[in-house]
């Protein structure tokens, strides 16, 4: 019993360890900048492999989700060190904008997606069901306190020895350090009760009773694009990722345009802590109230903090609006996770895993795509957080579709179709 209750931990912290190296893609402003400056890069050029990069983590968690479910996480984990530390490596060989596409975009990008899915389902399977918010929490904190070390570490790195040592140091430590971790990432053993196993935690966080029962049926990817209420699900995550990543990708630009303060980049990593602290009250919470209550909580908070973005004008208020941004997206990304594993099982956790998170691609699309269109055409966001409110709300209102009627929320529980 103490050997699986030891074993429950370390996979626990495995994971976050592996998704805090995985975080570099948060970062990917600093990298660009390197590019710009040394290899005399375009913007469009410096900013491809970013997006491909998003594209590819995307993809993967669909794909290789499913491999997680079949094989274990080991494996898959394992191949994401792989990827994400060839990636940097061979980036690091050469100056040419369209390798890099390939090199960083394809490779990192999908090596970054793989340590996701790969990370969070197995450390779900090891507690109980009523931790399952938290231990998400806890698990994606990992990815968004990843920046605070990477942004000083990497400009420190750029500015002593350049971008091409520093890529190749970045791809030899995270593809040593993630092969290495990988080992230690394991599904529980065949029969393995966690209820029964009671496996403490209290040493990461505290949680209630969860007021949510778990699925009763275990639904793979192809069912759940049959049903409406995945949809429902799938359309509040890309409009909430949409809104949090426009104002995430714009931190410097909205710090220098509304407050006039060019210290912006204090206020990345800013966000990145209450990104993280996000998503471990998100789950922790979620684990105490109905996690569509949550929801609503999220996107009622999340919609007025971006009305109130039109006349934040001081680099206080901006950091406020930044800090309240973090805490909404990164709740978000620990409640969502974790209503997949609720509604839809453990067992296909990885694969169905992989399809939600495809929202969040949708989002990454959305979100820095209209604020660029909307600057672009009148020379501000004012317009941008109107239509990003707007999102908001109409995500709060499904989620109060889906959270008050009784026959809504059976449904849910059971894994039911109407």
């Amino acid at each position: 019993m103490k050997n699986l209750k030891r074993q429950a931990r370390v996979v626990l912290f495995t994971a976050v360890g592996i998704n805090f190296l995985a975080g570099l893609l948060y970062i990917w402003s600093i990298i660009k900048a390197g590019l710009k400056e040394q290899y005399n890069w375009t913007d469009t050029q410096a900013t491809l492999p970013y997006t491909i990069s998003l594209i590819a983590f995307v993809i993967t968690m669909v794909g290789i989700g499913k491999l997680q479910d079949v094989k274990g996480p080991r494996l898959t984990a394992t191949l994401s060190g792989i990827l994400m530390g060839a990636g940097l490596i061979l980036s690091s060989l050469h100056a040419n904008p369209t390798l890099m596409i390939l090199t960083f975009g394809v490779l990192t990008g999908a090596g970054c997606g793989i340590s996701n899915v790969s990370t969070v389902p197995p450390a779900v399977k090891w507690f109980p069901p009523h931790k399952k918010g938290m231990i998400t929490g806890v698990v994606v904190a990992g990815v968004a306190l990843a920046s605070v070390f990477y942004s000083p570490f990497t400009n420190a790195l750029i500015n002593a020895y350049g971008i091409s040592t520093t890529l190749l140091v970045m791809g030899i430590g995270i593809l040593v350090l993630v092969v290495v971790l990988s080992q230690f990432l394991v599904n529980p053993p065949e029969g393995y009760n966690p209820e029964n196993a009671s496996v403490s935690v209290n040493d990461v966080a505290q949680t209630g009773d969860d007021k949510t029962d778990p699925a009763e049926v275990d639904l793979d990817w192809r069912q759940l694009l049959k049903r409406v209420d995945f949809y429902k699900l799938w359309i509040m995550f890309t409009f909430a990722s949409a809104a949090g990543l426009m104002i995430i990708g714009n931190v410097t630009t909205i710090t220098f345009e509304q407050a006039g303060w060019s210290g912006g980049f204090m206020l990345v990593a800013l966000l990145a802590v209450f990104n993280a602290i996000g998503r471990l009250l998100g789950g922790a919470i979620a684990d105490k109230v109905h996690h569509y209550t949550m929801l609503i909580i999220i996107f009622a908070v999340a919609a007025i903090n971006m009305l109130l973005f039109t006349v934040y004008n001081t680099p206080i208020l901006v950091s406020l609006g930044f800090a309240i941004t973090g805490l909404c997206y990164g709740a978000g990304f620990a409640v969502f996770p974790t209503i997949i594993v609720s509604s839809y099982g453990v067992k296909n956790y990885g694969a169905n895993y992989g399809l939600i998170m495809t929202a969040w691609g949708a989002g990454g699309i959305i979100g820095p795509m209209v604020a660029a269109a909307i600057r672009d055409s009148s020379g501000a966001y004012r317009s941008a957080y109107f239509v990003c409110c707007g999102l908001l709300v109409i995500a709060l209102l499904i989620a109060v579709s889906v959270r008050w009627p009784a026959k809504n929320r059976t449904r849910l529980k059971t894994g039911r179709n109407p």
